[in-house]
C-alpha cells in the first residue's frame, strides 16, 4: 500500500498543493485528475522519490520513502514502472532495446534471458513484430505500447502512467485503456494514472483523487463520483464534455 501523508510542494514562491493525503491500496487503478497545472505530475513524481516535498511522506509498505538511504531507495524504485508521457524512447536503439534498458541496466539476466523476457512483453502489448523497428518508424500509439512494455519489463508492483492518451486518437485510446486494464488483471499491478481523459477515467479506474485549489479536493470511489455533487468535481467533469 502507498500511504500519502500531509504532502506539501512549492517551487520557490509557487505553491503547488499542500497537505495532500491519501492511501492507494494493493492492485487498486486510481485515477489522479484535475486542471493544468494543478500539479498531478508532480505529484505522480513523490511517488517514486523522483521529487521530494516541502514536508509530509509518502509510506511504501509502512516505509518511509523519503528517509530512505540511495541503494535502499534504488532497489524500492524498481518496484515502479513509469509510462512517461511522450513515451520516452531513445531513438539512438531500435525497439528491442529500448524494451531491454532497464534489464540491462537493473538485472544479471543473460541474452537469452533478456531476449525471451523483451519479446513477452512486446507480445503482451501487441507488437509481437516491431523488435526490430527503429522507434522513429513508429506511430504515438506505438511509441506508448513500446513505453508500456518497457515500464513492465522487470515486473513492477506499481505502475504510473502520465497522461497515457495524450495526443492519442479515440480508437488508439481505447486500445491503452485496454492495456491498462489487462496489466492490472494479469500482472496484479497497483496503478496510478493521471490523465484528463474522462473517458479512460470511467473506463479503467476504482478510485479517483481529485487535484483543486493546491490541495486534494475530493477523493473517492468512481461510484461516488458519479453521485457526487461536490461543486469543484461536477464543473471538471461537465467541462470535461463527458456526461456521466
Amino acid at each position: 500500500m502507498i500511504e500519502i501523508r500531509n504532502l506539501t510542494k512549492s517551487f520557490g514562491d509557487n505553491l503547488i498543493w499542500e497537505n495532500v493525503s491519501f492511501n492507494i491500496e494493493d492492485n487498486e487503478t486510481i485515477a489522479i485528475i484535475g486542471k493544468s497545472g494543478s500539479g498531478k505530475s508532480v505529484l505522480l513524481k513523490h511517488l517514486n522519490a523522483l521529487l521530494y516535498p516541502d514536508s509530509g511522506d509518502v509510506l511504501i509498505d509502512g516505509e518511509c520513502l523519503f528517509e530512505l538511504s540511495y541503494s535502499q531507495l534504488r532497489k524500492t524504485r524498481q518496484r515502479f514502472g513509469i509510462l512517461f508521457q511522450g513515451g520516452a524512447l531513445f531513438d539512438s536503439i531500435n525497439t528491442f532495446e529500448n524494451v531491454a534498458f532497464p534489464l540491462r541496466y537493473f538485472s544479471n539476466q543473460t541474452e537469452e534471458e533478456i531476449q525471451h523476457n523483451v519479446q513477452e512483453a512486446l507480445t503482451m502489448v501487441n507488437l509481437e513484430e516491431a523488435g526490430s523497428k527503429a522507434t522513429s518508424e513508429l506511430s504515438g500509439g506505438m511509441r506508448k505500447r513500446v513505453g508500456l512494455a518497457r515500464a513492465i519489463i522487470l515486473k513492477p508492483q506499481y505502475l504510473l502512467y502520465d497522461e497515457p492518451t495524450s495526443g492519442l486518437d479515440p480508437k488508439t485510446s481505447e486500445e491503452i485503456n485496454e492495456l491498462i486494464l489487462e496489466m492490472a488483471n494479469s500482472m496484479n499491478i497497483t496503478s496510478i494514472v493521471i490523465t484528463h481523459d474522462m473517458h479512460s477515467v470511467l473506463r479503467i479506474a476504482e478510485k479517483v483523487a481529485f487535484i483543486d485549489e493546491q490541495k486534494l479536493s475530493w477523493h473517492g470511489t468512481i461510484e461516488e463520483m458519479k453521485v457526487s455533487e461536490h461543486p469543484p468535481l461536477v464543473d471538471f467533469i461537465t467541462a470535461s464534455e463527458y456526461q456521466i
